[in-house]
């Protein structure tokens, strides 16, 4: 494209980046790399004023994949948001109010006209975990709820199931029960906050041993490989950042089939950029906020730029909007 297209970037403190395995990283390095003004703003940075979407931003001067000191900043500087061509959402978990209190005024952008990955009503209205069980085709058995008494019967009816909090990333929090697990009516009570916070519970997929498989979806194409996130032994848990291992591998005919309805069903939905994750042949995770796995596929894919893809696709919706 011939104008220099101004990016934004809201995300966690930029000085707690891991480069070589952060996916916004590389979006800051290939944004760079074309050419793109890039301007970085954390949570606190955005704000509104009589219905006028701003930032406190930092303008980025410089990126570069050298662990120490990979960036350079400008002070900051208050911006309308609407100026911006695109808008990169990149908070992490948890999703909480604040998260959504951001959207709204995130939403206030897009209609100026900014493109907001991922788009804010639909970062609102899809819970990563709420929205695959919407799928209830392609997930295990699963109950959303915080209820001791509903968790409970779906335990003993599924004897062997897995329990995790709405909201939290990275394996955190995540408990297996089985019918033999005498310690499930304190986990039940101690991870619903004694019934005040809801909580997923899904029958066990005991192919999670093989890899929970993340599938990347960039405007309703599906990258042909996956990372497959294999838990160490003993261990539900195969998030990278809870210790399991990656290995990449290249999609079966049951990832295509599901990848396939998911990625017309986030088309639809303004959905720009996902990851799925898959267990043997259920749909898990729907992740919208902030997906990940970029770096680590590419590192094991040689010549195969999942980040050109992903701007190549921006820079075509950007130019539908001149």
């Amino acid at each position: 494209m011939k104008n220099q297209i101004r990016l934004g970037i809201v995300m966690d403190s930029i000085k707690n980046i891991k480069i070589e395995k952060d996916s916004s990283f590389i979006m800051l390095l290939e944004a760079y790399k074309r050419g793109y003004q890039i301007y970085y703003m954390q949570l606190k940075d955005i704000f509104l004023i009589k219905n006028e979407p701003l930032g406190s931003a930092r303008m980025i001067t410089e990126v570069k994949e050298t662990k120490n000191t990979w960036y350079k900043l400008k002070k900051k500087k208050d911006i309308y948001l609407k100026n911006l061509d695109i808008i990169l959402m990149r908070k992490d978990p948890p999703y909480n109010m604040e998260y959504i209190y951001a959207t709204h005024i995130l939403e206030r952008a897009e209609i100026f006209g900014t493109l907001v990955v991922n788009c804010s009503k639909s970062l609102r209205n899809y819970d990563e975990k709420v929205c695959a069980s919407f799928f209830t085709h392609l997930v295990p058995k699963t109950i959303i709820s915080k209820s001791y008494e509903k968790l409970s019967e779906f335990h003993k009816k599924n004897h062997d199931v897995i329990l995790k909090p709405l909201g939290k990333m990275g394996g955190e929090l995540v408990f297996r029960l089985d019918k033999n697990n005498f310690n499930a009516q304190t986990i039940i009570e101690t991870i619903t906050k004694k019934e005040k916070v809801f909580c997923i519970m899904q029958k066990y997929v005991p192919e999670v041993i093989e890899g929970d498989k993340r599938i990347l979806i960039i405007n309703e194409k599906i990258i042909p490989y996956c990372l497959a996130r294999i838990p160490q032994k003993n261990s539900v848990r195969a998030n990278l950042l809870s210790g399991g291992i990656g290995e990449v591998r290249s999609l079966k005919e049951s990832d295509w089939k599901i990848s396939k309805e998911i990625a017309n069903y986030l088309k639809r939905n303004g959905i720009f950029f996902a990851g799925i994750d898959i267990i043997g042949k259920k749909l898990i995770e729907i992740n919208i906020t902030s997906p990940t796995c970029i770096r680590e596929i590419e590192s094991q894919v040689p010549g195969y730029s999942i980040i050109k893809i992903f701007f190549d696709q921006i820079e075509i919706e950007l130019s539908k909007r001149k």
